[in-house]
């Protein structure tokens, strides 16, 4: 079954330890952004992103949040979360503090970003089904390898659990 996500991260702290998880050839994601294309839509001010964003998630059928120490509570984030969900895609979260970064250091483990964004009718917390999964390694090749070994299935997971919801 192929896999299409959308890779939503915190880019400046994060992007080094997020191509790592989306270079690994497991699923099929959303082409990298440069700095300047970036730029470039962050000048078309919160709509243009907005239409960034509703954009790359077309076709897509997960949102794959990749989790370091200042994730959660991003507004953009945030948002890719939510416009996920609610656009009935999977969302699923994937710890990466403990991958090494480009000058090859790990950084502090950072909160859940589905522990503050409340769904449905009900009030509970996004936290509640969608899951984020933390490696049980500190080594970062090991901590690579259990994301490679288990990024699909954890895909196909949260799929499941947005089509029973």
């Amino acid at each position: 079954m192929a896999r299409r996500v959308f890779y939503s991260f915190h880019y400046r702290p994060d992007n080094w330890r997020a191509s790592q998880v989306r270079n690994m050839g497991v699923i099929e994601g959303n082409r990298p952004v440069s700095d300047n294309d970036w730029e470039t839509i962050t000048q078309g001010g919160d709509e243009q992103i907005r239409k960034w964003i509703s954009e790359q998630l077309q076709g897509k059928s997960c949102v794959v949040v990749l989790i370091g120490s200042k994730t959660a509570g991003r507004k953009w984030i945030t948002y890719e979360i939510v416009k996920g969900w609610n656009d009935g895609k999977g969302v699923v979260g994937i710890y990466i503090h403990n991958l090494k970064d480009s000058n090859g250091n790990q950084s502090p483990k950072g909160a859940n970003p589905f522990a503050t964004i409340k769904y449905g009718d009900s009030g509970r917390m996004l936290s509640s089904v969608v899951k984020a999964y933390d490696p049980p390694y500190s080594t970062s090749s090991y901590v690579y390898d259990h994301i490679k070994e288990n990024l699909a299935a954890w895909v196909d997971e949260a799929i499941a659990i947005r089509n029973s919801a």
